[in-house]
């Protein structure tokens, strides 16, 4: 063990954990990885590429190296930072990247080979011969790719999304985000301070300052209970906010259960966070100094070896008596050997290239040196230091390396914005195009001292409520220490080893210089020549480093040389949170129809339609097939009466002094001219002139139509008509409403249906001289409700349908079945719906499916020629017009043989090219009526066809079945049943 006193975790408890599958021992407050050094374990991961052993090197969610899988089973979580995993017990990890064993891996070969996998070695290497890119290249680089191993099955765990509003939105719980909150709170604001840590403090919690004289960590306490006893704040504790959108949106991902072995309810919550103001006060990431086998494990950032030090009371020596090197090329770092020397921890020298080095503890000073080389195969042994030409080893297992520190920027450039280089700090600060409501606090902004973040982000805070008219005193701040690290420009080591820039894609100095040989030298040539910052941490390490060294020898500065875009996700976030927890049954918003209730009460099987649940058949007691349900519901649609829940269809009330005209332009056919109290059926086309969707129109008063479409289009189409309505005509006086989910509409439909009906309605006369086919009025059911009836029939047989108000939908179900029993009433689902309306011609979805027009559905004539409409005009086109292609009726030859929906269709014995198509078979079923298969389908000269033989051909199933053209209308076709 490699504890050292001091330290928030929790000694009093021990928690038991596993990485792969050996047992070890932490504490409450204790990370994956600060338990892992404290348990000497220093390898944790592979590279990429080379398969070169990695250790970790950060604190944070930068970490590039320790990556570890999570879980197992169902639950198994890949390319887990473990510097980002809360302890809890029974924690399961396991190394990835790696075979046989983390310790011996026999990919680490690929290390031997590194001069053949230079950078753009795959560009170079996949290109010849072109014939080996499928069979050999592809499958070998899909083999190879990948970090961690996913899951199997579906994730067992529950995810949830939201939205929040606020004031003011605070990004980061250190210094600077907790002066910004405080300030905010205590004006009264609405705040959000989302951090993405399980405690909040930020880099207070990983040093030693001290505010007003005591330990940070008091102030950060009484801060953290002050805030948490304010009721217009909220702390939003492991939380990152991913990313920046606009008008002040921001994503974000709360972990619930991530810290437990077993999420409770809810594991992950992506919140939509909507903000007047923001201040983003997410820190700074320290960047090491590439030099000559700078990436064995136990070579660290010296503020993440702090960090272990001064939160985590752990240090990654695997004995007490090893040493621990700094190398470093700012004051930073030497606080890093002071901060370990107070905690005992054997500090063997601090290494800086900078000739006035301060010395700020008692320990060697290597002024004016560098590192140039280390040794070690699982772990670093010893390093070498050169000063003034002479070199000499030092047996060390540890080193910290400081170059400096980057801050956290990355929000300010999701809307494009660029950041803009200091020569002072040698680094890039926030540029002034930064998302709208944005003001950038601490660290981030370049404020990395104490006193400097906690000012910074207290005015940050007040200025932001200040642009909203909410005054915001300043709090009394505590005296922090003000002294900048002042670095130095050393950006890398200069030497013949391979010095490494990004760990975990094997990156090196070497590799840039190649780039910039070979002329890839613009930044995002760099990056995809090299795959530099394409790794999970997105280069949060490497980045700013390659571009100096870019600089350096393209003999730019480095804003010259530029950086690459910033987009999001600031880290990575799963897949099951960004659905929301939309998967399985709730993969999209599930709609139950008014009869839901009743229809499972009858033991109805539902079938997913778009959003919608519907009945598709109802079984009886002896049927065990589900086409006897369906044969039989047909049977007594067109025996008795049968009852079919047709609320999903979309129903639009379109109202005002203009609504016919309005419909005029909507429908190809003529909609002013319908009486009132009548029903006419129409045609949509596209702007394309292609049909799009089909329905009914009635009229129910001089400025009332009543709009039904298809249960697909439904969105589809009131949204082209809102846009209709507001963009192309706006001077209409029309207004829309989808009235969809108002009404519940219930289709009777047989030859018992009007006997049905009129047991229902009030004082009304159903004749059929008096309510004829297609007409349409608003009554009374039942003793006085409210109610609207159709004649419409999509059965071919004599039908009306019935809407009430939705409530009632599932009563009046009810009482008709009830009403009907003596007349065999009978319900009947999608299933037989789709047979009766193959059976009548009737075209829906399979025909209209985008690709068809007017002509080709024998609708033609629809298309009105005095007056214009949506699509007219390119209905009229010659490729349209001159299609001969029609729907018509087939039935095979051997009534028993199936016809596949979706087959083509081609003259007996033509051969199966696309040449000799005749067209296809849209919809298909069985008909119990004529004892036969039947289909619709698209015809080349169907008209010319009646009568005639073709051949269906499914080649993906080497099925053909011998059928004959005839009509579409299969039942009634003179209709002579609809309008009895």
């Amino acid at each position: 063990m490699t504890r050292i006193p001091g330290g928030l975790i929790d000694r009093s408890k021990t928690l038991s954990f596993t990485f792969d599958g050996k047992r070890y021992r932490g504490h409450p407050g204790d990370t994956l990885a600060s338990a892992l050094l404290a348990n000497g374990v220093r390898l944790m991961g592979r590279s990429f590429k080379y398969h070169r052993p990695r250790g970790v090197i950060s604190a944070g969610s930068e970490e590039p190296n320790a990556l570890v899988t999570l879980r197992s089973g169902a639950r198994a979580e890949p390319n887990t930072r473990a510097t980002c995993v809360e302890l809890y017990d029974g924690l399961e990890a396991t190394s990835q990247n790696r075979w046989p064993s983390l310790g011996f891996d026999a990919l680490a070969v690929n290390d031997l080979f590194a001069p053949f996998f230079a950078a753009g070695f795959y560009y170079k290497t996949f290109m010849y011969p072109a014939h080996f890119w499928e069979k050999l290249y592809e499958p070998l680089i899909r083999r190879a790719a990948g970090l961690g191993k996913l899951a199997d099955a579906p994730d067992p765990d529950a995810y949830d999304k939201g939205f929040l509003h606020c004031d003011l939105l605070v990004i980061g719980g250190g210094a600077a985000g907790l002066a910004a909150a405080l300030t905010a709170a205590r004006s009264g604001a609405q705040v959000i301070l989302a951090d993405e840590d399980f405690r909040l403090g930020g880099r207070l919690l990983m040093e030693s300052h001290r505010l007003d004289g005591a330990p940070a960590t008091d102030w950060v306490a009484g801060v953290e209970a002050e805030l948490d006893s304010l009721p217009n704040l909220r702390l939003m504790r492991r939380t990152t906010v991913f990313g920046a959108y606009d008008h002040g949106i921001y994503g974000a991902v709360e972990r619930l259960g991530d810290h437990l072995a077993t999420p409770a309810s809810i594991r992950q919550t992506l919140w939509r966070i909507t903000a007047k103001r923001t201040v983003l006060a997410a820190g700074a990431t320290e960047r090491h100094i590439p030099f000559a086998g700078n990436d064995r494990p136990g070579v660290m950032l010296a503020g993440a070896l702090r960090a272990y030090a001064n939160r985590w009371g752990v240090t990654p020596q695997t004995r007490e008596s090893d040493r621990v090197a700094i190398f470093t090329n700012n004051d930073d770092g030497h606080r890093t050997a002071r901060d370990l020397l107070e905690k005992g921890v054997p500090v063997l020298a601090v290494i800086d290239p900078r000739e006035t080095a301060p010395r700020l503890g008692d320990y060697q000073l290597y002024a004016g040196a560098s590192v140039t080389g280390s040794k070690g195969r699982l772990g670093l042994s010893s390093i070498q230091v050169t000063r003034e030409g002479r070199a000499e080893w030092l047996e060390c297992a540890v080193l910290g390396v400081s170059g400096g520190w980057n801050p956290n920027l990355h929000l300010t450039a999701h809307h494009r914005g660029k950041p803009v280089w200091s020569d002072e700090q040698l680094t890039f600060l926030p540029g002034a195009d930064l998302p709208p409501g944005m003001t950038v606090a601490g660290a981030a902004a370049g404020h990395g001292t104490p006193h400097a973040a906690l000012r910074s982000g207290a005015e940050a805070a007040q200025q932001a409520l200040a642009a909203l008219d909410i005054a915001a005193p300043l709090p009394a701040l505590p005296g922090a220490e003000d002294r900048p690290a002042g670095a130095a420009p050393l950006w890398h080591v200069p030497g013949k080893g391979r010095a490494w820039v990004d760990f975990q894609n094997d990156v090196t100095v070497k590799d840039i210089a190649l780039a910039h040989r070979e002329n890839m030298r613009s930044v995002e040539h760099l990056k995809r020549w090299t795959t530099l910052g394409m790794a999970t941490d997105q280069g949060k390490t490497a980045n700013v480093t390659a571009l100096a060294v870019m600089a350096e020898l393209t003999g730019r500065t480095v804003p010259q040389t530029g950086t690459t875009v910033f987009r999001p996700p600031y880290t990575p976030v799963a897949l099951s949170v960004l659905g929301g927890g939309d998967t399985g049954e709730t993969f999209r918003p599930r709609r139950l129809t008014p009869t839901h209730p009743w229809a499972e009460s009858q033991g109805a099987e539902f079938v997913e339609v778009g959003q919608w649940m519907r009945a598709q058949y109802f079984p009886r007691p002896g049927e065990t097939h589900w086409r006897e349900s369906v044969d039989r519901e047909v049977k007594a649609v067109r025996a008795g009466v049968g009852l079919c829940d047709v609320t999903t269809l979309g129903k639009v009330d379109v109202q005002g002094a203009d609504a016919g005209d309005f419909l005029n332009r909507i429908y190809a056919n003529t909609m002013a001219t319908l009486k009132v109290g009548r029903v006419r059926y129409g045609l949509m086309l596209r702007e394309d002139g292609v049909a799009y969707d089909d329905g009914t129109c009635a009229r129910l008063a001089e400025d009332h139509y009543v709009v039904t479409t298809t249960t697909a289009n439904a969105g589809l189409v009131y949204r082209q008509m809102e846009f209709a309505r507001q963009c192309l005509w706006p001077d209409l006086d029309v207004q829309l409403i989808s009235t969809t989910d108002a009404w519940a509409q219930i289709a009777v439909a047989g030859p018992q249906s009007r006997t049905l009906l009129e047991r229902v309605v009030d004082d009304f006369d159903l004749s059929n001289k008096a309510f004829p086919f297609m007409a349409c009025a608003a009554l009374s059911i039942c003793g006085g409700l409210r109610a609207r009836l159709f004649r419409i029939s999509f059965s071919g047989e004599l039908a009306y349908e019935i809407a009430v108000p939705a409530r009632y939908g599932n009563a009046l179900m009810a009482r008709l079945m009830e009403l009907g029993r003596d007349l065999g009433a009978t319900p009947y689902g999608t299933e037989a719906l789709a047979v009766l309306r193959i059976e009548k011609g009737h075209a829906a979805g399979a025909e209209l499916n985008g690709q068809t027009s007017a002509q080709m559905l024998g609708l033609g004539r629809m298309v009105s020629a005095k007056k214009d409409s949506i699509g007219a005009v390119m209905s009229r086109r010659e490729g349209l017009v001159s299609d001969s292609r029609r729907l018509v009726g087939l039935m095979p030859l051997d009534p028993a043989q199936k016809l596949p929906a979706g087959a083509h269709l081609f003259e007996p014995g033509a051969e199966r090219t696309t040449e000799s198509d005749l067209g296809w078979i849209t919809s298909a079923c069985w008909s119990p009526h004529l004892g036969s298969h039947i289909a619709l389908g698209f015809v080349a000269e169907g008209e010319a066809r009646m009568g005639s033989a073709l051949v269906a051909a499914n080649p993906l199933e080497g099925q053909e079945v011998a059928l004959r053209v005839v009509s579409a209308h299969f039942v009634d076709p003179e209709g002579e049943r609809l309008r009895a």
